[in-house]
């Protein structure tokens, strides 16, 4: 057994269902101030509901300045310069098991079968972040003195409401004045092996929720009331039509999709008085929440509608381009599996979003992610190790 398989083991066997820890951070903390990371914990919330939250920095960190691009991270060292910053960053919270019964074993004991390594977690993302650990492990113990700084930054809220969490870190750095310049996310990425997919992106998320008001009456006398669910049908189905924008060289058009509708009393003669419709915007960087704001309200104005509108932002689009962070990722894919990675901005929103805001090139990359969040939720063993070699990779060749 390998270490990082039998950390990945350590980690599923706690059970850290959101925002639950489960010592998993305590456990990772112990690991790295062996290797001299200095640990603090960022912890927030209430308890039962309390945040765990780990920032840890290797020494020579934090780094107040970038370095400039003009001199190599050692030749930044020798002159007293702050060396470039690489953070990992990742979660230990584990997404609710479902029915335990339908698990073809208890979910927090890892479990092997054909190959495979079976638990909550084990995929999102509990070895990207064994992964971690190991990789720095390594790396440290041929190269102490590293041209480079590296820390960690995991939570127990990324799961959930994630307002405790990662922002919550993110944004205690910015106040210290704490410079990052790489990033990589553990997020299970890759589609059939590890490697063959990183995100270098995503899409902004945008929700809203509106409320259409009409007038209630007797079903048999219609001419008496308004249906709300009449009135609104038309400018719905033109939202629907509506090309929001066309997608760039990196992101997908911008969707806008309907999650729920609720209107009527339950009464089956009854016209209700008012509909509300919950809907989302997945948006790119030819869009921004205030022009799709602008846009939709437009519409409803244009049917005539009396109506209320909440917003919430979930989240702004990130990218980063090729540069020194995709370059080296890239390098250490193709120099451990022989894969063109490809890049990618689709899915769901991630911790990179807060991370983008204090760090200018953010990936993300992690193992295969067909079985994240189901049952029997679990890991090709094949693909972990190169997993951990990956991270390993990147360390070196940032730090040249």
């Amino acid at each position: 057994m390998t270490a990082t398989l039998r950390l990945t083991e350590e980690l599923i066997s706690r059970p850290s269902v959101t925002p639950r820890d489960e010592g998993c951070l305590d456990l990772l903390a112990t690991r790295l101030e062996r290797l001299g990371f200095a640990c603090e914990r960022l912890d927030r919330g209430p308890d039962p509901q309390r945040v765990s939250n780990l920032w840890a920095f290797f020494k020579g960190f934090p780094a107040l300045a970038p370095v400039s691009s003009e001199k190599s991270a050692s030749d930044s060292i020798a002159s007293g310069a702050a060396p470039k910053t690489l953070v990992f960053a990742g979660h230990t919270d584990v997404v609710p098991t479902g029915p335990l019964d339908q698990w073809r074993s208890p979910p927090f004991t890892p479990t092997h079968r054909d190959g495979k390594l079976f638990g909550r977690g084990a995929s999102d993302m509990k070895t990207s972040i064994a992964a971690f650990v190991v990789a720095v492990e390594e790396f440290l113990a041929t190269t102490p003195k590293p041209a480079l700084s590296i820390a960690l930054l995991l939570t127990s809220d990324e799961e959930g409401p994630a307002t405790d969490g990662t922002v919550v870190v993110c944004e205690t750095l910015k106040k210290r004045g704490v410079a990052l310049d790489y990033c990589i996310v553990g997020e299970p990425t890759s589609v059939e092996r590890t490697g063959d997919m990183i995100k270098n992106g995503r899409r902004g998320t945008l929700s809203g929720k509106l409320t259409v008001k009409g007038v209630q009456g007797h079903i048999a006398y219609p001419h008496l009331a308004r249906n709300p669910i009449h009135l609104m049908a038309p400018a719905l189905a033109e939202l629907v039509a509506t090309p929001w924008d066309a997608g760039n060289a990196y992101f997908p058009a911008t969707t806008w999709q309907v999650s729920n509708v609720h209107g009527g009393t339950g009464a089956s003669n009854v016209i209700p008085g008012t509909v509300v419709v919950d809907f989302n915007f997945r948006f790119c960087t030819e869009s921004t929440p205030e022009s799709l704001q602008q846009r939709l309200q437009a519409v409803l104005d244009r049917h005539g509608l009396d109506y209320d509108l909440q917003w919430t932002l979930g989240g702004l689009p990130f990218l980063t381009t090729p540069g020194a962070l995709v370059n080296a990722v890239r390098g250490a894919i193709r120099a451990e599996t022989g894969l063109e990675t490809v890049l990618s901005t689709t899915g769901g929103t991630s911790d990179g979003r807060f991370i983008a805001k204090i760090c200018p090139e953010v990936i993300e990359l992690g193992p295969p992610n067909a079985t994240i969040h189901k049952i029997d939720e679990h890991v090709t063993v094949a693909d972990i190790e190169p997993l951990k070699n990956i991270y390993r990779g990147v360390l070196e060749r940032l730090s040249r």
